[in-house]
């Protein structure tokens, strides 16, 4: 059954935007999940010898996430300035809103990435669609040329994945280390315990980045992310693996709480308290990203020491003597174990 929450969507089994025998694209923003702010998400898939054609964000920065595949990617962003790189699983690339920037699918096998754009309702254009907005002389006039060298072009729309016609070209230096380019999954995790860890793509960490980040989250059945909430930024999670629960408190103090399956987007608007739990035996990984390139948060045990205990006494209207103990916490630890039995699920 669908889900009825404004909070969530599925990426997995929504409608492509464009397919064909090459591979797809599929987009949720915020036609799809209205909910959606700053920030949405595409699912890319390229078959061997596919390209996604040359084109370039009009309103967007661009992260992409490997999940499978080999590819190369180039860029030619503002001033000339161009780059040329491989991407493989568990690695990202970045992309700024108005470079022009292609992808190939270089390996034997398909490649699949997952998209975030710095706009809930992201648009760009192809560089075939731009060609075609051109006559023939202006062309000829743009490469000192006659206009009849571009007689042969055809003008119908641009089909965004299109077939390579032998083998891939790759550059030499395409191995070398890029600033566009970033090893998530190769990053030993800032922030490890024996319930899970965090992988943080984010400025501290990765300088190309101005106005997006992303977490690579992995939770173990024994551990909970803790209720919480970030004072500056929207989050929208994509889960690329197990089963979780969530669940969020809106400004008219209404509950939303969702069961999150591989596949799944979820939204969280900025200052919205929210919780990840764990369902099953299985590990959960999420590709969390924020419209801020250093996304901050508020957590529940910190904040609990923030305040004096009359303070907080008076607020839950209970006797001083009857509050927990709870830890001293001057930082959030992000995740926490999981000693209580799991809520059973609605």
């Amino acid at each position: 059954m669908p889900s009825t929450s404004p909070h969530i969507t599925s990426l997995a089994t929504a409608p492509p935007a464009f397919e064909n025998e090459l591979g797809s694209v599929t987009l949720v923003d915020a036609t799809v999940l209205p909910i959606l702010s700053r920030l949405s998400i595409k699912r890319l898939v390229l078959e061997p010898g596919a390209i996604r054609e040359p084109q370039w964000n009009v309103n967007a920065n661009q992260l992409g996430y490997c999940l499978s595949g080999t590819v190369l990617v180039s860029i030619l962003g503002d001033a000339d300035v161009f780059s040329s790189f491989v991407v493989s699983a568990g690695q990202m690339y970045h992309v700024e809103s108005g470079a022009v920037y292609h992808i190939e699918n270089i390996g034997a096998e398909r490649a699949e990435f997952v998209l975030a754009l710095r706009n809930e309702r992201p648009q760009h254009f192809s560089l075939r669609d731009s060609f075609n907005a051109m006559t023939d002389a202006v062309l000829g006039n743009t490469y000192d040329l006659p206009g009849s060298a571009f007689a042969a072009f055809d003008r119908s729309p641009a089909q965004q994945i299109v077939r390579r016609t032998g083998a891939p070209d790759v550059p030499s230096t395409a191995g070398l280390p890029n600033a566009h380019l970033f090893d998530a999954e190769g990053q030993h995790p800032p922030l490890s315990y024996a319930y899970g860890d965090a992988r943080l793509a984010r400025k501290q960490y990765w300088a190309a980045l101005d106005d997006i980040s992303m977490y690579s989250l992995r939770i173990r059945e024994s551990g909970m992310r803790e209720p919480h909430w970030h004072p500056i930024t929207g989050e929208m999670g994509y889960v690329e693996k197990g089963h979780a629960r969530m669940r969020v408190l809106d400004p008219d103090n209404t509950l939303d709480e969702y069961l999150l399956s591989p596949g799944d987007v979820y939204f969280v608007p900025r200052a919205f308290p929210h919780h990840i739990e764990v369902l099953g035996e299985e590990d959960i990984h999420f590709l969390i990203f924020f419209d801020q390139p250093m996304p901050g948060d508020i957590g529940y045990r910190a904040t609990a020491s923030a305040f004096s205990r009359e303070v907080l006494a008076a607020s839950f209207d209970i006797s001083e003597r009857d509050l927990p103990r709870f830890p001293f916490t001057p930082i959030d630890p992000l995740m926490v174990a999981r000693a209580n039995p799991r809520d059973p699920v609605r």
